[in-house]
């Protein structure tokens, strides 16, 4: 029988990349299997992202025209990787296409598995000062381990019963059982990734038609971001065939409270939920517990707990061990920075 998960396994889960000033060991010796992506501008060089040794050497191995036109340059020594060196000489539009003709390349010679995931989807790269440097298909995103955004949003009911000793029942999804990503897990109501110059506002209205069949005028009016959620988790083979890679995350966090006679209710549309059930808390507590939920979605739904007053720092000995550990700050540039 597995072990039930506390509050502080599931944030662990989530946010497992070893913090250096807590654990320089832990920390240089995962740093062993990875090189760091720097960008470089005028004022030299700034982290961006954590590249494994396997990509590594397929940039080392790409066609010599292309890697010109990447600017590449690999620092053995240093851990370092620099592309685009020459960054003022390209536009965004450039290097966004170079990026795209390396990613290209990767899923036709099927170099990595990550990209059978692909999406036609850009998703953004920022540079120091929180500028657009390029974009890219979202399943690479996680080769260059660079800063991926998105949205999550729980949706809930007032209801008093002796169901429950919380008035709170949440819709609580089930992924589809063909993703590619985390298959018949329980999920956020809805959730999804922030693609090039999205608002994260207009990303979780169209997220919500597309999955949940939730009306525009609803979640204008009723939706709202309530904070962000950061970590970075590393990956395993229910991410999408690639295990060990680095996701640094930051989701922006929305609540939407739904009427309670039932007149607007999430239904699945675009086949990526297999069903929606409204749930009690002590139900949801139970399948947290079970490690039945997508692991960064736990993390959202906790958090909603924590908001709501129902983990306090009396009933929860992991309280503040879970908001710092939900809220990491990530030293990569990009609009989670203040």
């Amino acid at each position: 029988m597995a072990p039930r998960l506390s509050t502080l396994d599931l944030v662990a889960k989530v946010d497992a990349f070893p913090y250096e000033e807590r654990d320089p060991e832990a920390y240089h010796q995962i740093m062993k299997s990875f090189y760091t992506f720097v960008w470089e501008d005028k004022q030299g060089q700034v982290p961006i992202g954590y590249m494994k040794l396997d990509v590594v050497d397929a940039l080392n191995n790409a066609p010599a025209n292309l890697k010109e036109l990447l600017g590449m340059h690999i620092d053995v020594f240093n851990r370092t990787v620099v592309l685009f060196r020459n960054a003022l000489d390209k536009t965004y539009e450039e290097r966004t296409q170079i990026v795209g003709e390396l990613t290209t390349l990767w899923r036709e010679q099927k170099t990595f598995p990550i990209l059978k995931s692909w999406r036609n989807e850009l998703w953004p790269v920022y540079g120091r000062n929180k500028e657009l440097v390029f974009s890219m298909e979202r399943a690479a995103m996680g080769l260059f381990g660079t800063t991926r955004y998105g949205v999550h949003m729980n949706a809930f009911i007032r209801r008093q019963d002796a169901s429950s000793k919380y008035d709170l029942r949440i819709w609580v999804p089930r992924r589809s059982s063909t993703k590619s990503t985390y298959p018949s897990m329980l999920d956020n109501a809805v959730a999804g990734g922030l693609m090039t110059n999205e608002d994260p506002f207009e990303c979780v209205i169209r997220e919500a038609d597309e999955e949940a069949s939730l009306p525009e005028q609803v979640m204008r009016k009723n939706a709202k971001e309530v904070c962000t959620i950061t970590y970075i988790y590393i990956t395993d083979e229910r991410a999408g065939g690639e295990a060990g890679l680095i996701y640094p995350e930051c989701q922006w966090v929305y609540d939407l409270e739904l009427p309670a006679d039932g007149s607007v209710v999430p239904e699945p549309k675009d086949g990526e939920v297999e069903s929606f059930s409204l749930r009690t808390v002590e139900e949801i507590q139970e399948q947290l517990a079970q490690g039945l939920w997508k692991p960064n979605c736990a993390v959202v739904m906790l958090d909603f707990f924590l908001r709501h007053g129902i983990y306090t720092p009396e009933n929860e000995p992991h309280y503040d061990a879970f908001r710092d550990r939900a809220h990491r700050h990530i030293a990569f540039p990009g609009p989670h920075q203040a």
